[in-house]
């Protein structure tokens, strides 16, 4: 199997990602990995879990994905978040919020590992931004590659020579003598100016990584996150992608 289709961040927004899984199977892609927050933030939770699970896609454990299935305060969210999660977990069959509690922190694909932060502590979920926070994060790779999502921000960070450089190309190849920390993007909540839904083609014998941008019904998602009563902020940051 040459091609990985990795996505991370659908947060429970279906249409989104149907229109990467049909882009993907577009791009000769034979396997799919997802990097966490399957649910939260978005109006159709239960879906996109059947979803994953019945195409029996790789995924590990987000952030939201943690604290919908566990009977927490959710101190660690901010309130916009909170009310989100607390409806999402209205919405989940306890089968569903087993099967997210389950899920591992980290995973290993091939020669590549798969985490939702930073694989200096996973379970802690901080944040990757900048050259920085990449060059800490790099340091506990023990693969050349490490895939992550978390910021809803595409980027490469690629360590050469112990200097970390930030890369924003739609397609990177592979240095076999360089580190790379590959965010993903997001599927169902893009913050990085583009409302188009993200995710990463990884071709593993071209050694190359090609990131995918897919249009689908922004309006119409948005739409869906107010008629569930959900909050407005939810609806207008799918079209401002901020």
């Amino acid at each position: 199997m040459s091609k990985i289709a990795i996505f991370s961040d659908v947060h429970a927004n279906l249409a989104a990602l149907d229109a990467v899984l049909a882009d993907a199977s577009t791009q000769g892609v034979e396997r799919y990995a997802c990097l966490g927050d399957v649910v939260g933030y978005g109006p159709r939770p239960a879906e996109c879990v059947t979803k994953i699970q019945d195409m029996e896609c790789i995924c590990i454990k987000g952030n939201h994905d943690e604290y919908i299935s566990y009977d927490d305060e959710l101190n660690n969210f901010n309130n916009l978040a909170r009310e989100a999660l607390i409806w999402t977990k209205s919405q989940l069959s306890s089968p569903q919020k087993e099967w997210l509690a389950s899920l591992p922190y980290t995973r290993r694909l091939g020669r590549q590992m798969l985490v939702h932060a930073s694989m200096e502590n996973p379970s802690a979920w901080e944040y990757v931004r900048n050259s920085f926070d990449a060059s800490i994060a790099i340091k506990y790779q023990t693969t050349q590659m490490c895939f992550s999502g978390h910021t809803h921000v595409p980027v490469v960070f690629e360590m050469i020579g112990g200097k970390v450089h930030v890369r924003h190309d739609e397609v990177v190849t592979i240095d076999p003598a360089n580190k790379y920390l590959i965010n993903v993007g997001s599927v169902g909540q893009p913050r990085d100016g583009d409302p188009l839904a993200c995710y990463v083609v990884f071709d593993r014998l071209e050694r190359t990584l090609t990131f995918r941008r897919v249009a689908y019904d922004v309006e119409s998602v948005a739409q869906e996150i107010l008629n569930a009563g959900l909050p407005e902020k939810l609806a207008n940051r799918l079209i401002e992608a901020f």
